[in-house]
């Protein structure tokens, strides 16, 4: 049975330089959070954009919730994707991160997209219950990622897809010593995602991990 590569850095770049070319001002995003310390960990990586941007156009996605904004490069890599009338809610709680996502969307002409709401996103989902979706991306506060999991299913089209960053925590779901209250809400939440039976899911090692489910 073949089993999966080791990916090195330099397979990384590799597999990088062969890949989607991003947009200039995804460049720009990713630079912009270099500098921001060591918050810019709450970037999703370039594969990611890659995936995301790809999963989009094979599944002929229009409408998109994003749990999670940061300062907009999921965002963006998503609404370049989609077509022109596509698109975006994004949710997030904080106004600073925001603003900043919300000018690399005018800099790259996708704002038309792009509908943002600062609040927590349990208040804002409770609002768009009435709204349907093609696929939801979740990359946001980890406790209460089964409580969004469960309210997306329920706002999710036929045959949508939910995806979910961050399943993999760094490589500590494996390890039985690391037991902090992140580590073991991702653990119960892969373990409730994978007996459920609403879906088919596969968790892909992208980036920290994302888990890819379909609603069934």
């Amino acid at each position: 049975m073949g089993s999966d590569l080791n990916i090195t850095k330099q397979l990384q770049d590799y597999i990088l330089k062969h890949g989607l070319k991003l947009h200039p001002i995804q460049k720009e995003i990713i630079n912009y959070n270099l500098k921001l310390g060591d918050v810019k960990r709450m970037q999703i990586s370039i594969s990611q954009c890659q995936f995301l941007h790809l999963i989009i156009k094979v599944s002929k996605i229009k409408k998109v919730l994003e749990i999670g904004t940061f300062t907009g490069l999921s965002t963006l890599s998503m609404a370049l994707a989609l077509p022109d009338d596509g698109e975006i809610i994004a949710l997030d709680k904080d106004k600073k991160t925001n603003k900043i996502a919300v000018d690399f969307f005018k800099k790259s002409h996708q704002e038309h997209k792009i509908k943002t709401f600062i609040k927590p996103a349990l208040e804002t989902l409770i609002k768009i219950r009435n709204e349907r979706f093609d696929l939801v991306f979740i990359d946001a506060d980890k406790m209460n990622y089964k409580k969004y999991y469960q309210i997306s299913l329920e706002l999710l089209n036929n045959g949508g897809l939910i995806i979910i960053d961050n399943v993999l925590w760094h490589g500590e779901v494996v390890d039985k010593n690391i037991n902090d209250k992140y580590t073991k809400n991702i653990r119960e939440l892969n373990d409730f995602i994978s007996k459920d039976k609403r879906v088919e899911k596969v968790i892909v090692p992208f980036g920290d991990g994302m888990t890819v489910c379909r609603k069934i």
